[in-house]
Order: structure tokens, then C-alpha cells, then sequence
């Protein structure tokens, strides 16, 4: 086996000790608390008692696989006793998570203001797509809009029938690593003798803030996609940074945004008469596109992957997720397996090493 697949030690569980609370919804929240699982958090999730339909209509019937690593505990917070179990566990943990809407918690009880009076230094995760507050905080939503409301969206517009940026990661993927991130950071307040806080990670916050670079790319005017002033963006309209389609139907993918890289594209691909020092004659840019689509689309997936792979033309292939698994870069680094009922699922990331020799 792998061995980012191999059972854990105690230098890939840096979140030993580390008490957290979910109450289970779908999506973001759940992925928050399996990242921090897969880190060595002892997470207990709370579910609602009764069929998880929308789970099971999203991830089909079986085991789910945001609740790996994780203790679950069957607990209606309609009846008196549920409600004092939940509140009797939230005086116990370090962390909450929890991913209603605003105002529901607060309903049950369950509030910040009900939890501080239990647990003065909890650090108390709320992940919702608009957050806490504003005009949008209590209208429903989802990934695409989320991300939509950003700007970002707009980045991703490709040409007719090419490779898109996949649904549920930028938005929903993104604000669980955000969430994770904002109550590791509230937990090591605390334990250094701060007070509890509330980590308030929408997804339209988390997502705006990860643009950061795209955002600095656009002030230079590299970036934008569809410009006002109709500029091309290297990004979008150059030859050098795309998907091309291959004759087997499958897709490749380019990105030598530098010189170096960009001159040993071309060399590889037998463009000789193609001057590399012109890379940004934006001019030229319409025509190389559709020459290099013709030259992809003359060799099938594997052999462009023989030639370019490895290199630094900066070249990837675009791999369906049951494919991923069997490629050998993920073979090699254990980062995907499949499950007993055959689906794919991520090894727990980032990793740890020593930081000294031994």
C-alpha cells in the first residue's frame, strides 16, 4: 500500500488531542470535518435521525465518505434529550461545526451565545455560502452561485465543448478548507489563553479571498476574460494556456506561460518555424491557436502524453475520475484509491514529514 495510504502515525495526526463537534449537513461542512479528522481531530458527528435523502440522491447509497474517521452519534435535537446531549458534548470539545442556515442554530438553542455560556473558549465554525450577514445571508444557494457572485466564474468560460472548472471544488471544496483553516487558527487562540470566536466562513468569502491572485493578475491586465476594452488574455485567448481535444476524443492541457517553457513547446511539437521571442503578439495568437488544435487532433491522448509528459511544456492530460487513480504520478504518491464499492476517494492531504534528518 502507499504510503499516504498506510495506516497514519503520529507525525501525519498533528491535530491529536483536538475535540471537535459536527452537526451534520451536506457538502462543505462535512468535508471540513473529515479534513480535520484525517489530521488526527477527534471529530464526533451529530446526524439527524432517519434517512439522509439528499445525501444518498447526491452520493448513492452506502457508506458516506465524508464521515471517515469520524465517531457518529444518532441524536434528534427536537426532543429535550437530544438537545441536553448536544449541549453537554459542546461544553466537552475544542471546535463546532455546523451548517445551517443563519438563525437556525440560535432557534435550537444551539447559538454562540448559548454555547459561550458552555464552553467560554469554543471555537465555533458556522459554514454557510453568504455568511452570517448581509442581503443574500438567508436566501438559498449553492456552489455555482456562490462562486458566480465572486467574479470568478467568469474566469473559467472556455470554448464550446472543452474542459470546464469542475463543479463543488472551487466553491464548496474551498470554503471547507476554509473552515478548517479558521478553526485550527481559533482552537491555537485559545489554547494560548484567547477567548472562543465564532469562524464565520462563506463560501462567497472564502472563494473572493483564494482570487487574490487572479485579482492581482486582472489589475495588470493579463486576466479577465471577455474585457470591457477587449484585450486578449493570456489565460484565455493564448495558444500556450488551453485544452486541446485529441484524435481519440480525449482532451490535453498546455499552460507555458514562460519563455523557456513556451520555446520547448514548440520544439517538441515540431513548430520550428514559429519564432518564440513573438510568444505575446496577440495578433498572431488566432492563428497558432487553431494550428496547434489541428496538431493535437492528428495523435490520440497517449501519444501526446509520451511525448510531452514530464517535460516542462507544462502539459497534463484531462483524466475522467475513474482513470485518475491509475495514473502513475497518483500510483507513486498514493493520493487516490477506490473503496470497497469502487469509488474513487482522496487520501487525507497535506502531508507531514520530519523536519530534521531521522
Amino acid at each position: 500500500m502507499p504510503a499516504a495510504l498506510a495506516a497514519s502515525t503520529p507525525l501525519s495526526r498533528p491535530l491529536s488531542g483536538v475535540q471537535v463537534l459536527e452537526f451534520e449537513g451536506l457538502g462543505p461542512g462535512p468535508l471540513a470535518g473529515r479534513m480535520l479528522a484525517d489530521l488526527g481531530a477527534q471529530v464526533r458527528v451529530l446526524v439527524r435521525p432517519g434517512p439522509a435523502v439528499v445525501a444518498e440522491q447526491l452520493g448513492g447509497p452506502g457508506e458516506n465518505p465524508l464521515r471517515r474517521g469520524k465517531q457518529v452519534e444518532v441524536l434528534d435535537l427536537k426532543r429535550p434529550e437530544g438537545l441536553a446531549r448536544a449541549r453537554a458534548l459542546v461544553a466537552q470539545v475544542d471546535a463546532l461545526i455546523e451548517g445551517n442556515r443563519p438563525g437556525v442554530m440560535e432557534r435550537l438553542g444551539l447559538g454562540p451565545a448559548d454555547c459561550a455560556a458552555l464552553n467560554p473558549r469554543l471555537a465555533y465554525g458556522r459554514m454557510t455560502g453568504w455568511g452570517q450577514q448581509g442581503p443574500l445571508a438567508t436566501a438559498a444557494g449553492h456552489d455555482l452561485n456562490y462562486v458566480a457572485l465572486t467574479g470568478l466564474l467568469g474566469l473559467g468560460r472556455p470554448a464550446p465543448q472543452a474542459p470546464q472548472v469542475p463543479p463543488t471544488v472551487l466553491g464548496d471544496a474551498a470554503g471547507a478548507l476554509g473552515l478548517a483553516f479558521g478553526l485550527v487558527s481559533a482552537v491555537l487562540a485559545a489554547r494560548a489563553g484567547g477567548p472562543g470566536r465564532v469562524v464565520d466562513a462563506a463560501i462567497v468569502d472564502v472563494v473572493s479571498m483564494l482570487g487574490g491572485l487572479a485579482h492581482w493578475i486582472h489589475g495588470g491586465g493579463q486576466l479577465g476574460g471577455a474585457r470591457a476594452d477587449g484585450r486578449p488574455s493570456p489565460f484565455h485567448d493564448s495558444p500556450f494556456y488551453d485544452s486541446y481535444r485529441c484524435a481519440c476524443g480525449g482532451w490535453v492541457t498546455v499552460g507555458a506561460l514562460e519563455p523557456p517553457f513556451y520555446a520547448q513547446l514548440l520544439q517538441r511539437l515540431g513548430l520550428d518555424d514559429v519564432d518564440p521571442a513573438a510568444q505575446h503578439d496577440t495578433a498572431a495568437w488566432p492563428a497558432l491557436k487553431a494550428r496547434l488544435a489541428a496538431v493535437f487532433a492528428q495523435r490520440p491522448r497517449t501519444h501526446w502524453q509520451a511525448l510531452l509528459e514530464g517535460s516542462d511544456v507544462c502539459f497534463a492530460p484531462v483524466l475522467g475520475l475513474e482513470e485518475a487513480p491509475d495514473h502513475p504520478h497518483h500510483l507513486a504518491r498514493g493520493s487516490l484509491r477506490r473503496d470497497a464499492q469502487g469509488r474513487v476517494e482522496a487520501a487525507p492531504a497535506p502531508r507531514f514529514l520530519p523536519l530534521g534528518p531521522g
